[in-house]
């Protein structure tokens, strides 16, 4: 029938894969064209199981199906951009409680922040501490709601909250899987860490649903999504 990995025996294009299949087609097959094609465009797009992927700058490549679902399918938010919809867990009077997205920033001027993780140190001893000590400055110039967010779960940032004194002035809201990481284009990939997969640091000014100001910050630094800046550009 037809054996694959053979020695070349044909030049094959598909699309813009350029590619020499190494494969040897039995005599008894040449009576099923269709039996070959199937096959010989099945060795052109892939390569030990992984599908090709070509790179608009550096030209064709190989990438993982997990590198292509993470970096393939969501971009990153940007200045003008509606907020993505999704949900946040929140502790409540009563416990955990949903926070839809369209509840947070329909009708509101936002300031979300983002962290790496609870407790945590730059987190603990700047991030968090500077937004709620510029709360009331930031109310001024005409912010409804400040929030934090982290991918961690609601019982971990219900105690950070309380640790840090957050209560009435900013809201900690839990990202327990990452998805709105996900959905923001702003996951972190933090295994090196032990951390496994988070959120980059980073701070979003929304109107509305709007994006109105984004300040990511490059990794291992803080300054660009601190509470003053965020004030400078109110």
């Amino acid at each position: 029938m037809i054996q694959e990995n053979a020695e070349p025996c044909q030049r094959f294009s598909a699309g813009d894969v350029s590619f020499r299949p190494r494969v040897m087609v039995a005599a008894s097959a040449l009576r099923d064209p269709a039996q070959v094609i199937a096959t010989v465009t099945r060795s052109a797009q892939t390569y030990n199981g992984r599908p090709r992927h070509r790179d608009r700058d550096n030209g064709p490549r190989w990438r993982s199906y997990n590198e292509s679902s993470r970096s393939g399918a969501i971009m990153t938010i940007k200045v003008g951009d509606e907020m993505p919809k999704g949900q946040f867990t929140r502790m409540g009077a009563n416990g955990p409680e949903p926070v839809a997205t369209d509840d947070l920033f329909r009708g509101k001027k936002v300031v979300l922040f983002s962290v790496p993780g609870a407790f945590t140190p730059t987190c603990s001893a700047k991030h968090l501490p500077g937004f709620i000590n510029n709360a009331d400055a930031l109310k001024k110039k005409g912010v409804d709601t400040i929030a934090c967010m982290a991918v961690n779960d609601v019982f971990v940032m219900k105690a950070w909250g309380e640790q840090a004194q957050a209560s009435g002035k900013v809201d900690m809201l839990a990202d327990g899987n990452g998805e709105y990481a996900r959905a923001l284009g702003l996951e972190l990939d933090a295994s090196k860490h032990g951390m496994g997969q988070r959120s980059k640091r980073f701070s979003v000014i929304v109107d509305n649903g709007v994006v109105k100001q984004l300040n990511i910050e490059p990794p291992g630094e803080f300054g660009v999504s601190s509470a003053e800046a965020a004030l400078q550009q109110l």
